[in-house]
């Protein structure tokens, strides 16, 4: 007689196939496992403020090292010697300039003219702008290649910042493979840094000098349109460095990265294999079931 209630009662055996499942239902693990916006929101958001801090301490070392607090005090005091000479005083508010008098008044456009025309002036001033914003792009700079290329690339692997780190995600290739060095560089370069950090800054500092006004508030809405459209339409819900950089953010628990294509491919062969020979066996199993079943054990 035929021992069904030891094939019930038998431990069930992990088919080679399920061990390829990753805890995500029936899904195999080459499925791209996206991470959720909350968790990426909150990565961004902790690197954004360790970058902040980071962009600020060589902000501190470049002003140090170019010479800017000498470069400043030589233009105040050109500032001092036109407001001792006028009598008075560059630092007022709107409101006590409307308040002053016509003699006044007259005294300030003067001052301002001469002051405009004065040719030491003006290069104070021109060394100023340029030494602001070379420090700016390269505190920033130096910034976005220690904390989103030496850091991912040298200690944390797998395209991580610190924030990715602890909110547990991870950065590879769109065809789930390691994400390379020179990815690397292009995410953080010409994506970060370049289309996403300092030509919205550039566009706020014309907008603040009077050079565009309008337009560089509709080229601001633009750009801040065109990445809210892109994760949001996109299938995997990259912004503008995934995109160049051909990369997409993903659950590292769940996620399986490969070395290569080669290696993918091997893998992805080897689960169909097992997939495959993993049916006989659970067709078996149903039978087993049905009589069972049909036994009343």
């Amino acid at each position: 007689m035929y021992d069904c209630a030891a094939h019930v009662y038998a431990a069930p055996v992990l088919t080679k196939a399920a061990a390829f499942r990753r805890g995500n239902g029936e899904k195999p693990m080459f499925d791209l496992q996206k991470a959720s916006m909350l968790k990426r929101a909150s990565a961004w958001l902790l690197d954004v403020i360790l970058l902040s801090v980071l962009a600020t301490g060589f902000a501190l070392l470049l002003s140090a090292a170019f010479g800017y607090d000498n470069y400043n005090d030589n233009l105040q005091r050109y500032y001092t010697e036109y407001e001792q000479l006028y009598g008075i005083d560059f630092n007022i508010s709107d409101e006590e300039y409307l308040a002053l008098g016509e003699e006044d008044r007259l005294r300030y456009a003067d001052a301002y003219a001469k002051l405009n025309d004065d040719a030491d002036v003006s290069r104070a001033f021109s060394i100023i702008i340029q030494l602001s914003l070379a420090i700016m792009s390269l505190s920033v700079l130096l910034a976005y290649m220690a904390l989103e290329f030496a850091i991912p690339v040298l200690w944390l692997k797998n395209g991580q910042t610190i924030g990715k780190k602890i909110f547990g995600l991870a950065v590879m290739r769109t065809d789930s493979v390691r994400v390379k060095p020179i990815a690397m560089l292009i995410r953080t370069l010409l994506g970060k840094y370049t289309i996403e950090t300092m030509a919205p800054l550039l566009i706020i500092f014309l907008i603040l000098f009077g050079s565009l006004g309008t337009v560089g508030l509709i080229m601001l809405a633009a750009l801040a349109l065109l990445q809210i459209v892109l994760i949001a339409a996109t299938h995997t819900n990259s912004a503008i460095h995934d995109i160049l950089a051909q990369t997409v953010v993903v659950d590292m628990e769940s996620q399986m990265i490969f070395d290569s294509a080669r290696e993918r491919e091997a893998r992805r062969r080897e689960y169909a294999e097992a997939d495959k020979a993993s049916k006989p066996a659970e067709k078996d199993i149903k039978w087993v079931e049905r009589q069972a079943s049909f036994v009343g054990i």
